[in-house]
């Protein structure tokens, strides 16, 4: 098993800090601003892992049960990313996409590029995919249809706002 990585931002003077209670508010909001779009999605798809709590969090408030994940990686540190974004597995069965109306969900449009290859792999599929995130950044490649605030500050989320959670001294740990 391989240990997710944390991205500590503790060193940086200016961040955007989003607590419990308003990712909460955060994400009724970013959902009315979908509903009232009049775009009524039939599946909500998240990118993992950031996305995961938001689009779980939209698929509740809108009242969809049809959710699936993508699972992509970009970030490896604060301000710190892989050449390209890339696909892993398991992968998203995309085939079953074809003609259905997707809400593609992030936690924030930073470059935008995580974005743009989910999108553009499911409209490949013939998929009328559109996009939601609670950040977008203005450097960013994709301009979200949804969006909850715009920032250009790091932001850090509460589920990735503490370290991760480690056996307890003298546990054995399976491999």
């Amino acid at each position: 098993m391989s240990q997710a990585y944390h991205a500590d931002s503790t060193d940086l003077q200016t961040k955007e800090v989003l607590g419990w209670e308003q990712f909460g508010t955060a994400s009724r909001e970013l959902a009315q601003t979908i509903a009232d779009s009049g775009f009524g999605p039939e599946i909500v798809i998240a990118v993992a892992r950031g996305g995961l709590l938001p689009a779980g969090s939209l698929s509740y408030a809108l009242g969809l049960k049809l959710a699936d994940a993508i699972n992509v990686e970009f970030y490896t540190d604060v301000h710190e990313t892989l050449p390209d974004p890339v696909l892993l597995a398991p992968m998203l069965d995309t085939e079953s996409l074809v003609g259905k109306r997707l809400l593609v969900v992030d936690d924030v449009a930073d470059s935008g590029r995580t974005l743009s290859l989910v999108l553009e792999l499911l409209r490949e599929q013939g998929a009328d995919a559109r996009s939601a995130v609670l950040y977008a950044k203005s450097a960013s490649v994709v301009s979200p249809d949804f969006v909850w605030r715009h920032t250009d500050e790091w932001i850090v989320f509460p589920w990735s706002a503490e370290e991760p959670v480690t056996p307890a001294a003298g546990t054995a740990v399976e491999a």
